[in-house]
């Protein structure tokens, strides 16, 4: 079997190795090759050469053209694999059989139309994006989920199911939730493997946040029309996840080091989150609670700790 994975990239040159170099580094179990796909939109720093270096094919196409499912789309198309597995450019494998676990489930259940892995911060995650993490990616792993929330920067795909339903290239973000939206509509299931582990970097300043959140709330208005946050929903959301966040803060000794970080990253988040919500109606209770309610103020672990696994290798990364 090929395991095709596909990243997407503009100017990573400070992550594309590191991922690179993890990819390398799996172990994967007899009968099992993988190709990388390099997807470009126009970098202007070392992204491709280093991409080239270690051995990626890249395909390079204009920034004006990029979409996240267009540029999704052409790297499917360019696949030979059997199974598609997407990497944001900025993340990397905690162990070294990531992809292993990733694709495993494919192997054992034909109704598995998607899998999708954990993701965790580092020493440069905001406090509260690690919250988001937390709350979006817990602990236990789910092999029947019953709504369509995963994220393609750790996440793999069926390529025949993609050749049915290829990526919605019209929309701002969110074109796994739409992709799996609708292949769960076929009755194919979806599948959490809290197992299958990866660090996601953002380095992201109040504005890309803002930025994010909204084009990520006009995506999802378009995949579940009846989406409505008012004013009051903004104003509600960021107390009470500030709140959350600052709860958790005192419990890991952090709050007064946090305290500005905490309210610039869940203002920003909300007000871009109202900015895209302009239509009335109301979204499903299971997703508004994943994407936008704070997590519960009970006493959390310290972030992810590798050391903890028994059995998967942890990559050192030089």
């Amino acid at each position: 079997m090929t395991v095709s994975l596909v990243i997407r990239t503009y100017n990573e040159e400070r992550h594309i190795g590191r991922l690179l170099d993890g990819i390398e580094r799996q172990e994967l179990p007899k009968g099992i090759t993988v190709e990388v796909i390099v997807v470009d939109s126009g970098s202007t720093d070392s992204t491709v050469s280093i991409a080239k270096h270690m051995g990626a094919n890249v395909i390079s196409i204009a920034k004006e053209k990029f979409s996240f499912g267009r540029s999704l789309n052409i790297g499917c198309e360019e696949a030979k694999g059997d199974i598609l597995l997407f990497a944001s450019a900025h993340v990397y494998p905690i162990f070294t059989d990531w992809i292993e676990k990733m694709v495993r489930h494919f192997l054992y259940n034909e109704n598995v139309g998607l899998v999708y892995g954990r993701q965790t911060g580092n020493d440069l995650t905001h406090f509260s994006e690690q919250q988001v993490f937390n709350k979006w990616f817990p602990e236990e792993s789910n092999n029947n989920q019953s709504t369509p929330f995963c994220n393609n920067a750790n996440c793999a795909v069926r390529k025949s199911l993609w050749l049915q339903q290829p990526y919605d290239e019209a929309l701002t973000g969110l074109e796994d939730l739409d992709w799996a939206h609708k292949i769960m509509a076929k009755g194919y299931s979806i599948v959490y493997d809290a197992d299958a582990a990866i660090v996601h970097v953002h380095e992201e300043s109040p504005q890309k946040i803002k930025n994010r959140y909204r084009r990520e709330a006009i995506a999802l208005k378009h995949i579940i029309p009846k989406v409505h946050v008012g004013f009051w929903d903004f104003i509600r959301l960021f107390v009470s996840n500030t709140f959350s966040d600052l709860y958790h803060s005192i419990q890991k000794s952090c709050f007064w080091k946090e305290l500005k970080n905490i309210i610039v990253f869940r203002y920003m988040q909300f007000y871009g989150t109202y900015l895209g919500h302009q239509q009335k109606g109301a979204i499903t209770k299971e997703l508004k609670n994943r994407f936008y309610y704070p997590n519960v103020l009970t006493k959390q672990q310290d972030s992810f700790d590798p050391s903890v696994k028994k059995v998967s290798k942890k990559i050192e990364y030089s």
